[in-house]
């Protein structure tokens, strides 16, 4: 973590906690800002995969082992 974000994390503590819930709110406001670039992206890889998966190069899985996969 850079000095610049420790330095206003520490100030963000001295914030009231209405003041601190108002600044997260802000923060995670920001992040929802989408790129439209990496949306095009993204829609490319979606389309992509369908293609590949109507001609049968890929195959379908259950959502139940996909996570089993990956659940701790």
């Amino acid at each position: 973590m850079r000095d610049e974000a420790k330095t206003l994390i520490e100030r963000a503590r001295a914030l009231s906690p209405e003041d601190r819930i108002a600044l997260v709110e802000g923060v995670l406001d920001s992040l929802d800002n989408t790129d439209p670039d990496i949306d095009q992206l993204w829609a490319r890889d979606a389309i992509d995969r369908m293609t590949a998966y109507r001609r049968g190069e890929l195959e379908a899985k259950e959502l139940r082992d996909i996570v089993t996969k990956y659940r701790p």
